[in-house]
């Protein structure tokens, strides 16, 4: 990495290109501070199938000028109809009172389209490919970051934003751990309920799902099955298709899984595929239709696994996204959670009056005061909803029952507004005009930078 501008300027070293690194790249390169990426894959290439965004987010992204290039690549997202294996209707839950509350309807897009549009923010000389990182050395308030291909960066701060099995806390907890001073908790493995493998499919026919015409909104379908199979389905624009099958797996058989587990790796699919071939899709023949119209390299196995850790920063390391709180699927919050946490760090990081360890300490303990409490919320709502959406258990389908028609207009309005209230915006660049009719959180930090913009 360069060296800095000036003795109070820091250099951050990003783990991870992933949604929640590129997007703290694309802020930080707003702020012209000194950053770069290191990815261990060899290239550039997003997995995942469809991905659900909402206005929590969105303010950030009108201030870096995204938010209408998403728009262009998602449609609106108004509801999840639910069906069993015979295609009866279960119910649905509706989004109407995300637009209420936030001013913005929900969108959903592949997620290799956000990738994208993230991608193209950062320039490609910042990120180095094929970085594997081994090793973390703190001294001299610097750290030092050693990979399998023998070379090494420096940084005076270092951001792990590599995931759920993140090598920068896995550095970071060694350390810990021999001082004695890491939790018990976070010691402890990922809750693992369910198998997830997910594509997104372009059908060459798509006459055969007349569902494709309709190109105002996406259409958001889950199939609950007999036993522990459930199927989701959501269109989005080009004609495409993105879906995912998802098998409940019993405590037992999950702990036996955790050493298995690669993420978003197209690995082991053709057994899991085979399962669900005759399976029904909500839009018109069976899944092995949509399979047979997905690339492979874009086909992924994961296992859905939640944890909130409680060790989230440690000298000049910090966490964000995955690596510190691995979210379940269901309320659609995983991408949006960690983007918000790479607003607010940047944020963080930007305040920060010098680079010294008490500098960088209070910046760390300001980012985990401001998202810890949402992240250990937005988890508990998170398994809530992944049981309404994928549940096989005698519980998880009185609470899909529940929510799909007993829940009444005022309690979801409640719900909508406290989800929302968190809104986190880039401090030194100019505030989006807050939407909508939902309670809207201060900030910390914003006074702070907008006396350093003025004195720049």
């Amino acid at each position: 990495m360069s060296e800095p501008v000036d003795a109070n300027t820091p250099t951050v070293l990003i783990v991870g290109a992933g949604l929640a690194g590129l997007m703290l790249g694309a802020i930080l390169e707003s702020a012209n501070i000194p950053y770069h990426i290191l990815e261990r894959a060899s290239e550039l290439r997003s997995l995942g199938s469809a991905i659900a965004l909402s206005g929590n987010v969105f303010p950030a992204m009108e201030q870096l000028g995204i938010y209408e290039e998403l728009k262009s690549v998602s449609l609106p997202h108004y509801s999840i109809d639910f069906y069993d294996k015979r295609l009866n209707p279960l119910g649905s839950k509706y989004a109407k009172e995300h637009k209420i509350v936030s001013g913005y309807d929900m969108l959903i897009t592949a997620r290799p389209k956000l990738y994208d549009i993230l991608r193209r923010r950062v320039p490609a000389y910042k990120i180095s490919m094929g970085k594997k990182v081994l090793r973390t050395r703190e001294s001299d308030s610097r750290v030092t970051v050693y990979c399998s291909d023998n070379t090494i960066y420096e940084c005076s701060i270092l951001v792990g934003a590599d995931g759920a099995y993140s090598a920068v806390r896995q550095s970071m907890y060694k350390k810990l751990d021999e001082q004695g001073k890491l939790p018990s908790s976070d010691r402890e493995d990922f809750s693992i309920g369910y198998i997830n493998m997910v594509g997104v499919s372009y059908p060459p026919n798509p006459e055969k799902y007349p569902i494709l015409n309709d190109k105002s909104r996406s259409y958001f379908r889950v199939t609950v099955g007999d036993d522990s199979e459930s199927c989701c389905l959501v269109t989005g624009p080009d004609n495409l298709i993105c879906w995912g099958i998802q098998l409940q797996i019993p405590e037992a058989k999950a702990k036996e899984q955790h050493f298995r587990n690669s993420e978003w790796g197209p690995e082991s699919i053709d057994g899991m595929l085979n399962q669900f071939a005759d399976f029904p899709c909500a839009f018109g023949g069976v899944m092995k239709d949509l399979f047979d119209s997905t690339s492979k390299n874009l086909i992924s196995k994961v296992f859905l696994e939640e944890k909130v850790f409680q060790t989230w920063y440690h000298g000049r390391s910090v966490l964000i996204g995955d690596a510190c709180h691995k979210l379940l699927p269901g309320a659609g919050q995983g991408a949006n959670t960690a983007m918000k946490d790479a607003v607010v760090l940047a944020n963080c990081i930007y305040n920060m009056k010098s680079i010294s360890d008490k500098s960088v300490k209070d910046a760390f303990a300001s980012y985990y005061r401001q998202r810890y409490p949402e992240a250990e919320s937005i988890t508990k709502t998170s398994a809530i909803y992944t049981k309404v959406m994928y549940g096989h258990k005698l519980s998880d389908r009185l609470i899909r029952k529940t929510v799909l028609n007993y829940l009444p207009g005022w309690l979801k309005l409640k719900e909508a507004d406290r989800n929302f209230a968190n809104r986190p915006q880039i401090n030194w660049l100019p505030l989006t005009k807050n939407r909508g009719t939902g309670t809207v959180l201060p900030q910390e930090g914003r006074d702070d930078a907008e006396k350093k913009v003025h004195a720049i």
